[in-house]
């Protein structure tokens, strides 16, 4: 039997982020976000390997998620409740609402999303 404290990064009013090594792919993120917090409102340019494209499962709670062609206008908005898996492509701006409080796995690390990552 093996039990480990998960470290938590980061907190906010939104809530916080954790970060935990996963044996078979590497550091991870866990995010917990309280209802009626955006979160996002960034792009990345796929330059790191988990950003391209970005790979985040909502686990639990409802958000809605917004996006658009980093060059475009026109935004698609979809209404999401966990557990779904989402794929944001790169140069992809998006923003995540919560309206519940909301439990996320975003596949890698805390310092690939920091160097890949972009605000128009």
């Amino acid at each position: 039997m093996k039990i480990s404290p998960i470290s938590i990064l980061g907190p906010d009013e939104r809530g916080y982020t954790a970060e935990y090594y996963h044996e078979r792919l590497g550091l991870q993120l866990i995010v917990f976000r309280k209802a009626g917090t955006v979160s996002g409102r960034h792009y990345h340019k796929g330059t790191s390997l988990s950003k391209n494209p970005e790979i985040f499962m909502l686990l639990s709670g409802t958000m809605t998620l917004n996006w658009r062609d980093v060059n475009g206008t026109a935004v698609q908005s979809a209404e999401i409740t966990g557990p779904t898996r989402i794929e944001i492509p790169p140069y992809t701006w998006h923003e995540l609402i919560a309206k519940t409080d909301c439990t996320a796995l975003e596949l890698g690390s805390i310092t690939e999303h920091k160097n890949d990552t972009f605000y128009d």
